[in-house]
């Protein structure tokens, strides 16, 4: 089953939740506790990006990776 990149987050800021409470939490079958706070960062952060990325592609927005100088004497 493939979930959107926002569904991602939705779990990933709920694990940070659960383990922030003292609870263990499973993603992907990988289980999760307080020492694994860095790792569901990280997660959510890649996925958050991956959101922003299919809310881009959505709303037709590119990002323009290029900047326009001007030079003048």
């Amino acid at each position: 089953m493939t979930q959107s990149a926002q569904a991602m987050v939705d779990l990933y800021i709920q694990a940070e939740k659960d383990v922030l409470e003292g609870k263990s939490t499973t993603i992907n079958g990988r289980v999760m506790t307080m020492e694994n706070l860095a790792d569901i960062r990280k997660g959510r952060a890649e996925w958050e990006r991956r959101a922003s990325a299919e809310s881009d592609a959505a709303a037709g927005k590119t990002r323009n990776r290029h900047s326009l100088a001007s030079f003048y004497e």
